[in-house]
Formats: structure tokens, sequence, C-alpha cells
């Protein structure tokens, strides 16, 4: 909680400062006044989303209010724009110091004076104020763009072709959905269309592999409906991801139990499928271990919650202890939310992991270039091991509102021998 108010204080910080020197630089300009006011309507929409968000982590039921851009751009604005517009400033400002060393300027010029003096705008102060247009204007369009893109998703069917499958699993088929994050980046309706996609499918079986919800435990009822929406047919199963447990694992995962919904928590689920002899077992691991807040450095409310902490240690005991309750005859499928589970679940034998997570590197240069294979070792679609294959669904929300080359989607998996 430190670490994150830390942060946000850093973000107004540089928001205040970053305002203060480009304010500076429009002054001289035609029109400042019109431009400052602009300039000043834009980072104080920036400066409130930051003081929202502290407000937010403090009170329990903070409602969301604005349009959908405003927090989009904030977003985009913050976690890229900002950073890249200061450290530009920064360079330009080192450029000027070296060339007015060089030339024997004083430094220490009493710059806002001499602009007020100077009757006409230097090419200097005109390459200045246009560079301090430029970062607000690229945060609106990205913006507006992400806004556009927020809600669509593709379905589309992948076969999957399983070293081991039983003669008579081949063809059945899974419809995998992961990642709604059901939060302030979902806009209204889509939970309904991924609930009609995905029971248009007519899959003998569904899965959810974690992130329902994206941080606040009030979203949790919606999610519930939203399970509740898909056709269960011959079964349906449900993991938790780290999203679920930020406002504490006990509220979710007994709200989620309370519901009757099929929650798997280091357990597992055996189905027939009609027509099918050989059972489908499904496996699904929590996310990390359930300790307090306190334990965990949390404080104040949080530190008499529940959370989950994740290492490589937590998974590899999860994995055994689902491992340890296969049946015999029984086809068994992992469910894990972060698909570095992989290496182990292959190393005990499993011959299919379905996960989530990585929303398919989110911003992709490339299939191969980009946040994906910086983060992951595994990001989105197929991947294969001796005996053991996995399979990454790119998810359908967002986190963070802006995907590039790595579309949101719902899938329909056949198993094939």
């Amino acid at each position: 909680m430190i670490q994150w108010f830390s942060m946000l204080a850093g973000w107004m910080v540089a928001d205040v400062l970053w305002w203060r020197a480009a304010d500076r630089r429009l002054r001289p300009v035609k029109g400042a006044k019109v431009w400052r006011w602009l300039l000043g309507l834009f980072m104080g929409a920036q400066v409130a989303f930051m003081l929202m968000m502290v407000v937010g982590s403090i009170l329990e039921h903070v409602p969301q209010r604005g349009p959908l851009l405003w927090p989009v751009a904030a977003y985009v604005w913050h976690l890229f724009v900002l950073p890249a517009a200061v450290m530009a400033m920064l360079f330009a400002r080192g450029v000027r110091w070296m060339r007015d060393l060089r030339a024997k300027v004083p430094v220490e010029a009493p710059a806002i004076q001499e602009l007020e003096q100077k009757p006409r705008l230097t090419r200097r102060e005109a390459l200045a104020a246009v560079g301090v247009t430029i970062p607000p204007l690229i945060t609106m369009g990205v913006g507006v763009g992400a806004v556009e893109k927020l809600g669509g998703f593709r379905v589309r069917d992948v076969e999957l072709k399983l070293p081991g499958l039983p003669a008579d699993l081949d063809g059945v088929t899974i419809a995998h959905v992961s990642d709604l994050h059901i939060g302030r980046f979902l806009p209204a309706g889509v939970m309904e269309r991924v609930a009609e996609a995905t029971n248009a499918m007519r899959a003998d079986l569904v899965v959810f592999t974690g992130d329902l919800i994206d941080v606040s435990c009030e979203t949790v009822p919606p999610g519930i409906d939203f399970i509740k929406r898909l056709d269960r047919r011959n079964g349906l199963v449900v993991i938790e991801g780290n999203h679920d447990g930020m406002g504490g694992a006990d509220r979710f995962e007994g709200e989620m139990r309370d519901a009757g919904l099929p929650l798997l928590l280091d357990e597992s689920a055996v189905f027939t499928v009609p027509g099918r002899q050989t059972p489908l077992q499904m496996m699904g691991i929590a996310w990390g271990e359930l300790k307090r807040g306190s334990e965990i450095g949390r404080v104040g409310r949080e530190a008499r919650r529940w959370y989950r902490e994740t290492t490589k240690e937590a998974t590899d005991a999860s994995i055994a202890r689902v491992a340890a309750q296969r049946q015999a005859g029984a086809y068994p499928i992992l469910l894990a939310h972060h698909p570095h589970a992989f290496d182990r679940a292959a190393a005990a034998g499993l011959p299919l992991v379905l996960s989530g997570h990585t929303h398919g590197g989110q911003m992709m240069l490339t299939k191969n270039i980009g946040v994906g294979p910086m983060r992951f070792r595994y990001w989105s679609g197929i991947y294969e091991k001796p005996g053991s294959r996995l399979f990454v669904n790119n998810g359908v929300g967002n986190w963070f509102p802006l995907r590039i080359n790595a579309p949101a989607e719902v899938v329909k998996l056949t198993l094939r021998a």
C-alpha cells in the first residue's frame, strides 16, 4: 500500500512539474491564454484522476464518474506519454545547457523576463511551444482510438492436437473464456455479448481461466451474473486470477462459493460428455497461498483481509495437490491462470494446460516482438513440450485500455488425437 501511494504521489509531482514547465513555454505564443487554458484543462483532468485514485485507495465505495475517455487517457498519459515527455524535456534542456555553456551564455539568465521583452517569437520558443502541445495531442488521439476498440473481441476456432488423447475424446469441444476484467474498462453490454458468443459455440464444456473482475469486489455480483449466463451443457468450471483477489481473496472466493459457482481452488471436477466413454477431469489451481494482509505488508483495513500471494513454490505445490487427485481412466486438463505453470504441469505428466493472464502480450509489434515475450515465456496461442500442450487465451477485457496486435478473444477449442 505504501508503495502504491508513493507511485501515485510521484505521478502527481511529475504532472505538476511538467504542467509548470509547459505553461512557461506557452506564454509567449500568440493566443497564449487559449492555449494555456486548454493545457490547464488537460493537466487538471490528469491530476484529478490521480487524486481520485488516492481517494479510491482509502475509501471502500467511490463511484466511477465521467466519460470513459477520462480514465483511458489518464492511463495512456501516466504510463507512457508523461515519462517520454519528461525525458524529452530533460534531454532538450541538457542540449540547451551544453550549447549555452559553449557559447558562454549565463545559464541563470531570467528567461521569463527576456520572453516578455521580446516583440517576436524566436525559433527556439516556437519549437518549445510545439513540443509541449504534442504529448497531450498524442494522449487524446490514442485515448479516442482505444475507447473505440474497447469491448471488441474476436471469436475463433482452434484445434489442439494432443498426444495420448483417447480416441473417443477426439472432437470434444471446450469454450475457453478468460480475463473479463469487469471494471472501468469493460463497456456496458460486453458481458452479455461474450456470454452470447460463448453459448453460440455449443461447446461440450465451458472453462473460465481467471480475472473475472478487475479490482473492486463491488463488481463480483455482475461477475456472478455473467458466469450464470453461460450454458453449462455438460460442464462448467471457473478458476481465479490475480485481479480477482485484489480487493480480498476471501471476499471474492466466498461470494463465488455462496452463489453456488464451480470455483476450483486446488480442486478438480470430473465430467462425462454424452457419447464419450472417457471422462474429463478439470483441475483448477488457486492463485497462490492464502495469507493475512498483515503478513504481506498491507496496512489499515487491508491488514485484516486475506490475499493470495503467488510464488513459484506455491504454484508447484498447487499443481502437486491437483495431480495427486488424478483419477484413473480420466483425461486430465489443468486450468492455471498464469501460463508459467506449464513447466511444472508438463513435468507432472499433465497433457493439457489452459491459461490466460497475459492478454496476448497486450502490446505487440509483431507476433514475437513486444511486451509479451518481455514479460512471459508463454504469452499467446499453443506451446508444446514432450507429452504436453499449453493454450494461452488472449482474454476479453483489459486492466490497461490499449491493445496492439493482441486482439481480445473468446476461443472454441477442439481436441484432436
